[in-house]
């Protein structure tokens, strides 16, 4: 798989909802025609309400507003939020149902996983951020450690064109559904900077394994440094032997991974990596200082990722996700900071030799975790990739 990128972007980090919301706020107010919005969690909370006050407000004034959220991610968004929505002229439609036990099926664990927003087919965002607020409720003076781009530029053509798609293959799954229906593309957007940048998205059935491939491939061609964050971080047999590859051909290679679970089984399971990664020279670094959900990585001090996939089997396997690819030196160094940032002042390092001298206890439940996520997939239809 070749990433496609395009030339001509202007693109801002965002770093948390304390950076994104705001932004995303101002380009609701200033849009015109069409608005298009994903969300995996999609919360009838301040932030939620804040964001749907903005999109009633657009569509009142005639721009075609379309919002589709995650029916799992999203599940406890009010019918009262949804119908409001509605009368306010919101075209809202629901990715596939919630997951219950009468329900399980293989197909219902494919989720949209995705956070995109398109505008007027001239600004866009892209990243790892839900719409919910994003205080940490053990931390409350700390927001959630993720980040977001915004891009102007020709590339917004393709982020927009990905939406659209995804939109009316959910509106046919719809009998009788208003939302078929597509305004036409706007007009090719005008370069607007100076960067290539490229959509790489995942789904299940031209491209299952881009996202994947586009890491393994920047980290096969790591000469210098590997700088990877990610909340759920849980990779298959090649993913991994791409990083400590990597590592014992002297490549410094750093993992900024959760230090604080929310999700405690998947936790566990992925301390039973550690020994491995560590055994090669791979450095780990937990995030304490707030809930850590973002999914970004810095490789030779030019490739840059920013988006919704988690290294894990959910996001590589399962879920539809999208993540923004950046070839840009500047980018780089402003994403590089930013996560040295992390590393220096939220963030411990798990030392080797400390972590082989683990009670026996604490390994008997880091790889039965292990083992009971891989016996999950294989139920699920999923083996080990």
């Amino acid at each position: 798989m070749t990433v496609e990128f395009v030339g001509g972007n202007r693109l801002a980090l965002l770093e948390s909802g304390v950076t994104y919301f705001p932004a995303l706020e101002a380009a609701i107010a200033a849009a015109e025609h069409e608005i298009f919005i994903e969300a995996y969690i999609y919360a009838d909370d301040p932030t939620g309400r804040r964001i749907s006050a903005a999109l009633e407000a657009a569509a009142r004034r005639g721009v075609a507003v379309h919002l589709l959220v995650d029916g799992f991610g999203s599940r406890h968004l009010p019918p009262l939020r949804r119908q409001s929505l509605r009368e306010a002229g919101v075209r809202v439609q629901i990715f596939r149902p919630a997951i219950s036990p009468l329900t399980l099926r293989r197909r219902r664990l494919r989720r949209m996983h995705r956070k995109q927003v398109s505008l007027d087919g001239r600004i866009a965002f892209v990243g790892g951020i839900n719409i919910t607020d994003d205080i940490d409720a053990d931390s409350p003076a700390q927001p959630r450690f993720d980040y977001a781009v915004r891009i102007e530029g020709p590339l917004v053509g393709d982020v927009r064109g990905d939406m659209a798609r995804l939109w009316v293959r959910v509106a046919r799954t719809h009998v009788g559904a208003r939302s078929r229906a597509i305004p036409p593309p706007p007009p090719a957007c005008l370069p607007a900077g100076d960067t290539s940048a490229a959509l790489v998205v995942r789904d299940n059935v031209r491209h299952r394994t881009d996202i994947e491939e586009a890491y393994r491939a920047a980290i096969d061609a790591a000469r210098e440094e590997i700088l990877l964050a990610n909340a759920y971080f849980l990779p298959g047999r090649r993913f991994r032997r791409a990083l400590t590859d990597a590592a014992r051909r002297g490549v410094r290679v750093v993992l900024l991974l959760q230090g604080r679970a929310d999700h405690p089984l998947q936790r566990f399971a992925s301390l039973a990596l550690y020994g491995t990664l560590l055994d090669a020279g791979v450095e780990i670094y937990e995030y304490h200082k707030s809930m850590l959900h973002a999914k970004v990585a810095v490789i030779d001090f030019c490739w840059v990722t920013v988006g919704s996939s988690n290294i894990d089997p959910f996001s590589l396997l399962l879920a539809r996700e999208a993540n923004v690819v950046i070839e840009d030196r500047r980018f780089a160094a402003d994403l590089r900071l930013s996560l040295q940032r992390a590393l220096e002042e939220g963030a411990m390092v798990v030392p080797p030799a400390r972590w082989r001298q683990q009670p026996w206890l604490h390994r008997v439940r880091i790889w039965a975790a292990y083992a009971l996520v891989r016996m999950m997939m294989r139920i699920a239809g999923y083996g080990a990739h």
